[in-house]
């Protein structure tokens, strides 16, 4: 399915830790099979999994130099997807061998991830300053596999009334679960970002982080940049000086099962990346039994489609940037 709101866009497929030079790794995006593969020289590519001569897939082969080499009958492909060699033609000049191309994407890194776009890049990969605050230490958090469609990801990422039920004795308990009212405003960075913004989200939690050990009122800021990125940022009162950024990026890998890597930019500097890890795993393994189990599976876009409240504002906000978009990969438009 070709979907104009996110063919043009980038999207994460690897941890760029988890991609040294010479390896190379089959993954799924949008329906597509795709090679990632880094050369000697560093440098990430992506392409379509499919020798073009007998159509056996190139992750399977190997890397040699910068280039990749089909396991079947040994053509090779530079980043550009142009055929390099032909072993059963070693005569053949190298006009003809251009011109047998492996169809690539566009692969870049950012942030520590592996980003690639199946269409031509309608923006730069998206925003994310917090990242580059040199106050703020960075984890990676993932990636986790989801039998659920991108867009229902983002959208519980966006939502503060189950926090009491899914994640409590953390950040939510029952005894406190009203959510209160918050701004929903259109957001615009002019860096590239652009979607919705809440401000103003203040709830109560057992537990804002892996460093507290009390309960604390948390100030919560939430930006949808991408139709499948999210980024919130929490200020708990009880912890002065403490800043934290959480991204949630998602891998459309079908319409309705995805992978998604988190990013956390923080100030704390006690706890190892394994507890933070941890911590996290916690959280996001308590979201997914919901998120596996919420039907339809696609996320419905119609008014009225499923019943909302005052709470769901920012939810409803999403729900129109993606509609507005023309987005269709992971939603029910009507």
């Amino acid at each position: 399915m070709s979907d104009p709101a996110l063919d043009g866009d980038w999207h994460p497929v690897a941890l760029s830790a988890a991609l040294p030079a010479g390896a190379r790794l089959a993954t799924r995006l949008l329906g597509r099979e795709v090679v990632v593969w880094r050369g000697a020289d560093g440098a990430v590519h992506a392409g379509e999994d499919r020798c073009p001569h007998r159509g056996t897939r190139l992750s399977v082969g190997e890397v040699k130099g910068d280039e990749i080499v089909c396991a079947y009958h040994g053509w090779r492909f530079d980043g550009a997807g142009r055929c390099t060699k032909v072993p059963a033609h070693p005569a053949l000049d190298t006009a003809s061998q251009a011109r047998l191309c492996a169809r690539m994407h566009h692969a870049e890194e950012r942030y520590g991830l592996v980003w690639v776009c199946v269409g031509t890049p309608a923006k730069p990969v998206l925003p994310f300053p917090e990242h580059d605050d040199p106050h703020l230490r960075i984890v990676h958090c993932g990636p986790y596999d989801v039998d659920a469609a991108g867009p229902r990801i983002v959208e519980n990422f966006l939502d503060m009334a189950h926090f009491g039920w899914v994640h409590g004795g953390i950040l939510g308990d029952l005894d406190h679960t009203e959510v209160r009212d918050y701004q929903v405003d259109p957001f615009d960075d002019g860096q590239g970002g652009s979607g919705v913004i809440a401000t103003q989200c203040r709830f109560w939690q057992p537990r804002t982080n892996s460093l507290a050990h009390g309960g604390s009122e948390v100030e919560y800021t939430y930006r949808v940049v991408r139709p499948l990125t999210a980024i919130l940022t929490k200020l708990p009162e009880a912890q002065a000086g403490f800043r934290e950024a959480i991204s949630l990026h998602v891998q459309p890998l079908e319409e309705e099962r995805s992978r998604v890597f988190i990013i956390l930019a923080m100030t704390n500097d006690a706890d190892s990346d394994e507890a933070l890890r941890a911590f996290q795993d916690t959280i996001f393994g308590q979201d997914l039994p919901i998120l596996e189990n919420q039907r339809p599976k696609k996320l419905p876009l119609a008014p009225g489609a499923e019943q909302s409240m005052a709470c769901d504002r920012l939810s409803l906000a999403y729900r129109r940037l993606l509609k507005e978009s023309g987005m269709r990969w992971g939603v029910i438009a009507e």
